[in-house]
C-alpha cells in the first residue's frame, strides 16, 4: 500500500487569517509586549509630531516602539536586521501590522528617543510592582562590562599623544612653509592673480589628525583636573599629598598618567578589564529584585570600578518605585565606609563583601567602624547565607542579557546615548521575564 503524505503545494494561493493576531500561537511574547505597551503613557514619543503639518505621514510611534522592544527582547539589535525581520518574521509583521519601515527609519527612531526609554522602563517596573512581581524586600546590585561601539586599537596613551602632537606639529609647520614657498614661486611665474591657496591634501590630513590628538589630550587633562579637584587638591598645590609619605605629588595638577588613554571613536568610553581581556567598554549597573529577578534600576558609567555607585543606584530604585528596599546585597567592588554609614542611616540591611581574606587586616578595619560592623555581620551564619544569594539574583540577569539575548556591544556612542540603549535592553529583559510570570499568576 503506497504512503500518503500530507498535502504540499508551494505555488498554491492561500487565504491568510483575517486577523493578524491569529498568525501566532496564544501566549506568544509579541502579544505580551503589544498589550503592555498599549497601556503605557507614550506622550513623549508623539510630542515631536504635534502640529508640524508634515505631508508624508510618519510611522506610528507606538508601533515603532513595539517592534524595537520585541527586537531587543529576541536578540536582534541591528537596525538592518530588524528591517529584514519585518519582511521575514511573522511576529515582527504582527507587531508592525504589515508596516515595513526601512533600517534608516528604525535607526533614527532609536536615536531620537534614547533619552525617553528610561521613562518607559520605569512605567513597566511599576506595572510589575502592581502585579506583585516586585517586593523590594532584598535587592542585589551588580555591574558588568559591556563593550563600547569602538575599538581599543583606536585609542592612544597620554604619553604617545604628547609625542604625536610634537611630531605632527613639526610636519604641519614644514608643509606650510613648503606651501608658502610654492605660492611665492607660482606668483612669480603666473602672477599674483592665480589663486594657489588650496591646502595640499596631505597637509589637510595631518592637520585634521593633529586637531584630533589635541582634542584627546585636552579631554584627558580635563578629566585629570576634575579627579584632582575631587581629591581636594588645588592647581597650585604640588607639595606632599594629604596623609602621604612622599615629598611631593608624582605629577603636576591636571597632568594625566602617561598610560592614561583616550579613544578617538568613542572618547567617553574607557579601557576596562572584561571576560574578553582589556576592551573599550562601559560599566553597566543593575539593581535586581530578589523575588522574581526583575530589574528595578539601571545605570551606566565610564568608570571601570563599581566603588561609589551603590548609593546612587539605591536612590534610583527608591525614585522609580517610591519605596526603599529592606536589604541590599553587593560584591566587594562596592565596599566603602561612607556607603556603609549611609546604609545604616537609611536603615537598609546590607551585606557587602569586603574582599578576600588578607586584604583587610583587623588593624585596618578597626579604623572604620561601619566596615568593622559589616565584617562581623558577614562572619555570622545568617550573613553568609544572605550574601550567598547575590550570585543567583543579579549575576543571573547579567547572564540572560549577554548569553540569552546576546547583547554584548552597544550600537551607539557616547555616555548619554549608550545609557539610553541600556535602558532599552533592561526594558526588553524585564518584559521577557514578566511574560511567563504573569501567565503563572
Amino acid at each position: 500500500m503506497p504512503t500518503t503524505f500530507r498535502p504540499y503545494a508551494p505555488d498554491q494561493d492561500l487565504l491568510l487569517q483575517p486577523r493578524l493576531q491569529e498568525w501566532l500561537p496564544e501566549g506568544h511574547l509579541s502579544y505580551f509586549i503589544n498589550d503592555v505597551i498599549e497601556e503605557l503613557d507614550l506622550g513623549v514619543f508623539y510630542k515631536p509630531y504635534e502640529g508640524d503639518g508634515r505631508r508624508k505621514a510618519p510611522y506610528e510611534p507606538r508601533m515603532m516602539l513595539k517592534v524595537l522592544v520585541y527586537a531587543y527582547a529576541s536578540g536582534v539589535f541591528s537596525s538592518r536586521k530588524i528591517a529584514k525581520k519585518l519582511e521575514e518574521d511573522v511576529a515582527f509583521r504582527v507587531l508592525a501590522a504589515d508596516n515595513f519601515p526601512q533600517h534608516r527609519t528604525i535607526c533614527d527612531f532609536r536615536k531620537r528617543h534614547l533619552e525617553d526609554f528610561k521613562a518607559v522602563f520605569v512605567q513597566v517596573i511599576r506595572i510589575a510592582q502592581q502585579a506583585d512581581l516586585v517586593s523590594l524586600g532584598t535587592v542585589a546590585i551588580d555591574g558588568t562590562k559591556v563593550r563600547a561601539n569602538a575599538s581599543k586599537h583606536k585609542a592612544m596613551s597620554y604619553k604617545r599623544l604628547q609625542a604625536e602632537e610634537l611630531r605632527l606639529a613639526e610636519e604641519v609647520s614644514e608643509m606650510c612653509e613648503q606651501a608658502h614657498s610654492s605660492d611665492a614661486e607660482e606668483d612669480r611665474l603666473y602672477g599674483e592673480d592665480h589663486r594657489g591657496d588650496e591646502l595640499p591634501e596631505e597637509l589637510q590630513y595631518r592637520q585634521a589628525r593633529l586637531n584630533k590628538i589635541r582634542d584627546a589630550k585636552a579631554r584627558l587633562e580635563q578629566a585629570q583636573r576634575e579627579a584632582d579637584t575631587a581629591r581636594g587638591r588645588h592647581d597650585d598645590d604640588n607639595r606632599r599629598p594629604p596623609g602621604g609619605r612622599g615629598g611631593s605629588y608624582k605629577r603636576d595638577f591636571g597632568v594625566p598618567d602617561d598610560k592614561a588613554q583616550s579613544n578617538f571613536t568613542d572618547p567617553e568610553s574607557s579601557i576596562m578589564k572584561s571576560a574578553e581581556g582589556f576592551q573599550q567598554c562601559y560599566n553597566a549597573q543593575l539593581a535586581v529584585d530578589r523575588d522574581f529577578q526583575i530589574i528595578v534600576e539601571n545605570k551606566l558609567t565610564a568608570n571601570s570600578g563599581d566603588n561609589g555607585e551603590l548609593l546612587d543606584v539605591l536612590t534610583g530604585v527608591e525614585d522609580n518605585l517610591k519605596k526603599r528596599p529592606a536589604a541590599v546585597l553587593a560584591d566587594a567592588g562596592y565596599r566603602d565606609e561612607k556607603s556603609f554609614k549611609e546604609l545604616e542611616h537609611r536603615c537598609i540591611d546590607s551585606y557587602i563583601a569586603l574582599g578576600r581574606k588578607g586584604k583587610h587586616p583587623d588593624e585596618i578595619t578597626k579604623r572604620f567602624p561601619a566596615t568593622q560592623r559589616m565584617a562581623e555581620k558577614l562572619a555570622g551564619a545568617d550573613g553568609k547565607a544572605s550574601y550567598a544569594e547575590r550570585k543567583w539574583i543579579s549575576e543571573a540577569v547579567n547572564g540572560w542579557i549577554k548569553r540569552v539575548l546576546g547583547f554584548r556591544q552597544f550600537s551607539v556612542r557616547g555616555l548619554n546615548s549608550t545609557g539610553g540603549e541600556w535602558d532599552l535592553v533592561c526594558l526588553a529583559t524585564n518584559l521577557r521575564r514578566m511574560q511567563p510570570l504573569m501567565v503563572l499568576k
